[in-house]
């Protein structure tokens, strides 16, 4: 496990140079806010570094519920039983193995790691615009319907989860780089991704944090880039179911 720390964040990173899988400690004054749970094996890394850095880990905030996000969920609820877990109200659902739609949503398949017999569920259940400590949830649906960016109100980072990658090359969920392609092949809905990503760069982030790929500093010009190819490549697909 590799550790970064920018600011107030630290990103934790399991198989950084072979398959990056991030979650992050935000610092705040009664504790840390850990957003992800990474993968089955991190619960024991998770909670090492959260004794490092010095401080309890009072909340957890899940940005989806695909498997590389939740993996050490059931663990670390064991050994924080009074920890709260928050997560959209949507992914609620997805989290409890319900992969019904809505009648408003897109109706595509929804991908990438569904859970399978976890037992934890959420104590708090998140809507946009939600306060969690210095965070403000951000809805934001694509990569699956509930996913959710938190937005760091006073340094303007966002943590997005999977609504966009660094690795292989910054980029919109669901838009393919050869180079790191599984969050693409993951993503239920393209088009919704887009729109989310576009909610993204109006907030004019400071730091993007995701899951899958490095911190970038100072990302708008790159955020507005990957928004001009997401909307290339879907404007290319429509135009050839058109025809």
């Amino acid at each position: 496990m590799r550790t970064i720390q920018m600011g107030p964040i630290y990103q934790l990173s399991f198989m950084p140079r072979l398959f990056p899988v991030n979650c992050y400690f935000v610092e705040e004054t009664d504790g840390l806010t850990l957003i992800d749970a990474a993968l089955p094996y991190s619960a024991k890394a998770i909670l090492r570094t959260a004794e490092r850095i010095g401080k309890p880990i009072a909340r957890i905030v899940l940005t989806h519920a695909h498997d590389d996000h939740i993996g050490a969920l059931d663990a670390l609820k064991a050994a924080l039983p009074d920890v709260p877990v928050h997560l959209s109200a949507r992914d609620a659902r997805l989290l409890a193995g319900d992969l019904s739609l809505d009648p408003n949503e897109p109706q595509t398949p929804l991908r990438g790691g569904i859970p399978k017999g976890v037992r934890t569920r959420p104590d708090v259940l998140l809507a946009d615009g939600d306060r969690i400590g210095s965070l403000q949830a951000i809805a934001v649906p694509g990569h699956t319907p509930g996913s959710m960016a938190f937005f760091d109100t006073r340094s303007r980072a966002v943590i997005a989860g999977d609504a966009m990658q660094t690795r292989g090359g910054v980029a919109v969920s669901g838009q393919l780089k050869p180079l790191f392609p599984f969050p693409a092949m993951a993503t239920w809905s393209k088009e919704a991704a887009l729109a989310s990503a576009r909610k993204l760069k109006e907030l004019r982030p400071s730091l993007l944090a995701v899951g899958h790929g490095r911190m970038l500093p100072q990302p708008p010009a790159a955020i507005d880039r990957a928004i001009a190819e997401a909307e290339k490549n879907i404007g290319r697909t429509l135009s050839g179911r058109s025809v």
